[in-house]
């Protein structure tokens, strides 16, 4: 089972080096902003999960992604290696040493004027699917100031939660983190009333220093994936994680040992299910 798995892994790893091998040439970078997640994922614990995600704003879309992920884009783009065996196969693996950054939150999103476009990918597919820009924001005469920068209030509720926004007029950009957009301004802060997650800005880097720079957001990310809807991509992320015995089968291996771990591990999976507590708690 160990070796099924570790050649399963090899393949999986060495498909996403092919898959994020190219760089985007088009977007001229505008603007580039991290943010720092807070996030309670399970309901049982008081557990805060933290991630930082940037944002990077061209001159008429943004991307939105995991720093974590991105830096495993540029690890696996450089590290990958193949070696020919007598037989004629080919081995996959890694330069000695590689450490690939590892995180749950693999999607990319690009946000327009148009619409919102969520991709991900589920073993070895990109899918995608298309939302529209959120109409419905309250905006609301109050102002903070959060890490130095002059902010104005606004609300919506979005997918099952009530969210509290604050954006800035002094930063040009209808963007924010997610599927957040569409205020006169950059979102610096946005949390749900219930303090489940909380997005807050936390770096930029200076105009001055992105003059020349592209977007650099792979675009392997985002580009030739299967468009569908958001419940059917749920189910193929779920269908993934619950059949790996059928997962490895179609890779022609076989399993000897190793089933009731597999059925507990599903059986696990299953039971956290029922205390997921995830950022949308409707889907359209």
């Amino acid at each position: 089972m160990h070796y099924y798995k570790k050649q399963l892994q090899l393949l999986v790893l060495f498909y996403s080096f092919l898959f994020y091998a190219q760089s985007n040439k088009v977007d001229t970078l505008r603007g580039e902003f991290t943010y720092r997640l807070k996030a309670k994922f399970d309901i049982r614990n008081d557990n805060r999960f933290e991630e930082l995600f940037l944002l990077q704003a061209g001159d008429e879309r943004a991307f939105f992604a995991s720093t974590t992920s991105l830096k495993s884009d540029s690890v696996m783009a450089v590290s990958g290696t193949t070696t020919k065996n007598p037989d004629g196969s080919i081995t996959l693996g890694w330069k000695t040493g590689t450490v690939i950054p590892k995180t749950s939150q693999n999607f990319t999103i690009i946000q327009s004027s148009e619409n919102i476009q969520y991709f991900d990918s589920v073993f070895m597919s990109l899918l995608t699917y298309k939302e529209p820009v959120i109409k419905n924001w309250r905006l609301i005469d109050e102002t903070k100031i959060i890490n130095t920068i002059n902010c104005k209030k606004a609300e919506v509720t979005f997918k099952g939660r009530h969210w509290i926004a604050w954006y800035s007029p002094e930063i040009p950009f209808p963007y924010g983190p997610m599927k957040f957009s569409g205020l006169p301004g950059l979102i610096v802060k946005i949390t749900d009333d219930k303090g489940d997650y909380d997005f807050e800005f936390v770096k930029s880097v200076p105009t001055s220093k992105l003059k020349g720079k592209l977007v650099n957001i792979r675009e392997s990310r985002y580009t030739g994936a299967t468009e569908t809807t958001q419940a059917k991509l749920k189910q193929a992320k779920q269908n993934v994680e619950s059949n790996v015995t059928g997962v490895l089968a179609s890779y022609g291996t076989t399993i000897i040992q190793g089933q009731e771990m597999l059925r507990q591990r599903e059986k696990q999976r299953e039971e956290n299910k029922k205390y997921e507590n995830p950022l949308e708690l409707e889907q359209d």
